[in-house]
């Protein structure tokens, strides 16, 4: 098996994962999985496809990723390690779809508008 690349995005973090067989290790931006990703929730959220496809232990997994923060960055990895999940077995797609882990999320940052303080928010009005 050759190295499978792959892209996911949430947000404005983009992720790219390349894929290899190999022992379970993961490397995200030339740092150890554990250190760039601190929190067990975070973790959780990138081992999920491999723990529902039961391959924890059988690919290496390198992956860059920049943009947006930590969460944003966590689940564009998981995106990107699902879309590789499926290529190697189509059987895998039915076991993500139904979780919802093949889903882009397009919620995006809603851009602020001019006369106004946020997107939505206004500048405090005064009658008098």
């Amino acid at each position: 098996m050759e190295t499978i690349h792959k892209i996911g995005r949430r947000k404005t973090a983009v992720a790219r994962v390349y894929v290899s067989k190999g022992k379970g290790n993961i490397t995200v931006n030339n740092r150890a999985f554990e250190n760039y990703f601190p929190t067990s929730t975070l973790r959780y959220k990138v081992q999920q496809p491999l723990a529902l496809t039961n391959n924890e232990k059988e690919f290496d997994i390198k992956v860059n990723v920049y943009g947006g923060g930590i969460t944003g960055q966590a689940e564009a990895v998981r995106l990107a390690i699902a879309r590789v999940m499926c290529e190697l077995n189509d059987e895998n797609r039915g076991i993500l779809k139904p979780e919802g882990l093949l889903t882009r999320d397009p919620r995006m940052v809603e851009r602020k508008k001019f006369g106004q303080k946020k997107a939505r928010k206004k500048f405090q009005f005064s009658k008098r």
